[in-house]
């Protein structure tokens, strides 16, 4: 295999200068949209849109869009790219404000600006990264690795490696702890680890491969490679770990492996209480007079109150009053309350109707504006069951990790009322290790598309 040690600078030179150019291209055009020509371009927009290119810049390399994002997830350089253009957008604003020169220019130039610029940058990199990976297919553009571990681990990261030839990381080299197993690996350099011969490495990087409990082996073998000149790379085994959101944090200088945590926490948490305010508002707003319709009904045809509260779980463990509209006789839970059984319940006329199209949920929205759920999130689960669960299904606790939802990934594929359980945290584990405001509102359109009716629904 080829390897062209000195490519990376050139692309990382090429995909600033498409940033920059999708940044005054997306100017031009927006100009070109909003007063039909550019001829007799007014020059403060051009001084606007080149200045604007230049910041930008500065603020895509702080934000880390240009790091190395060989075999990466992409989503994340997407997520990357629209907190770029989100503190370029403020930045420009914040200056317009100040100088108070925001009348001078055309607020849909403005808008045009930015959203094609984004729509620029984005569609370079796709089209971009498949003739990379072709280009790294075809033997160019590749790095080799030395190996450095026991037989599981290096065997777990050569055999994806092997697999997704795209990445371009080339396993040239291994190094085990115990190289007994070596014939069955299928490596021609492949031998037992020494200090003393293993000291200088011919690769492009070395990855360390063991898992956590090792971490004095780990600190011997950093120590012979106190020499070696490129990248070192420390894989620790967390297979069989559940793990959420896991990323490196710095704190007084202390680095810290994020294990599992909470994705709710700055600039995340400001979006996604935003979005829970201003949605939650507008659907109380205008749904409001069936919400009176359906509390009249309730108190029409029983005894009783409107309101139905039950004490849930939601957010660090933190109990709330869960609301929903009444669909059950007052005594109905007179023996005590036991979880599941829906079937065996005694729901009133209007209270079957109401289940059955999760109409009773409505009024949690009002817990939406109080702060107490989300919009979209794992369904709350009443604090005596969690007591059980929590011993019974592995993960369960974790799903807390975030505000209880009104709706989830979970509901809109259909594990919801009395469904399995454990496929229920599955989804809700899934939905909090990849949460994204795109995500929400993919699963509030989902929730609307495919109706509240819902067959498990009791």
């Amino acid at each position: 295999m080829k390897t062209i040690s000195g490519f990376a600078p050139y692309s990382h030179l090429a995909a600033r200068l498409a940033d920059f150019m999708a940044i005054v291209g997306g100017g031009l055009l927006g100009y070109w949209f909003r007063f039909g020509s550019l001829q007799m371009m007014v020059e403060r927009y051009q001084w606007m849109i080149l200045s604007a290119a230049l910041l930008g810049m500065i603020v895509f390399s702080y934000v880390g869009i240009y790091r190395s994002w060989r075999g990466s997830v992409r989503i994340r350089l997407l997520v990357r790219i629209l907190r770029a253009f989100s503190v370029l957008g403020a930045i420009i604003f914040a200056y317009l404000y100040f100088s108070k020169t925001g009348d001078r220019f055309s607020r849909q130039w403005l808008a045009y600006w930015l959203i094609l610029s984004l729509v620029l940058c984005v569609s370079v990199r796709a089209a971009a990264y498949p003739l990379l990976n072709r280009i790294r297919l075809s033997g160019h553009n590749r790095k080799t690795i030395a190996l450095i571990g026991d037989t599981t681990s290096c065997q777990t990261v050569l055999d994806r490696l092997r697999k997704d030839k795209s990445t371009g990381f080339d396993v040239v080299s291994l190094r085990l702890m115990d190289a007994s197993n070596c014939d069955s690996i299928g490596l021609d350099d492949c031998r037992a680890f020494d200090p003393e011969l293993d000291s200088t490495v011919h690769t492009d990087e070395v990855w360390i491969c063991l898992p956590f409990s090792r971490g004095s082996v780990v600190e011997s073998i950093l120590g012979s490679l106190a020499h070696y000149t490129g990248n070192v790379r420390y894989m620790p085994d967390m297979q069989g770990l559940r793990l959420l959101n896991h990323d490196i944090s710095s704190v007084a200088g202390l680095y810290l492996f994020d294990m599992s945590c909470s994705p709710m926490s700055g600039t995340a948490k400001f979006i996604k209480a935003a979005e829970d305010k201003v949605f939650a508002g507008l659907a109380l707003f205008f749904l409001s007079p069936i919400m009176i319709i359906i509390a009249a009904s309730i108190k029409l045809t029983s005894r009783g109150p409107v309101f139905y509260r039950q004490e849930r779980m939601s957010w660090n463990g933190e109990s709330f009053q869960m609301l929903k509209f009444r669909s059950m006789a007052v005594d109905s839970e007179a023996e005590g309350v036991r979880w599941g059984g829906a079937n065996g319940k005694r729901v009133t006329a209007v209270g079957r109707f109401l289940r059955r199209s999760s109409l009773d949920e409505l009024p949690q929205l009002i817990n939406v504006i109080k702060g107490d759920m989300s919009l979209v999130g794992p369904r709350p689960e009443r604090t005596m069951f969690v007591e059980k669960f929590k011993h019974e299904i592995p993960g369960y606790m974790q799903k807390h990790m975030v505000l209880a939802g009104i709706t989830g990934w979970a509901q809109v594929h259909g594990w919801r009322g009395d469904t399995d359980l454990k496929a229920r945290i599955e989804h809700d584990l899934w939905y909090i290790d990849n949460w994204s405001l795109w995500l929400d509102i993919k699963i509030l359109i989902l929730t609307v598309w495919r109706g509240f009716y819902h067959p498990h629904a009791r």
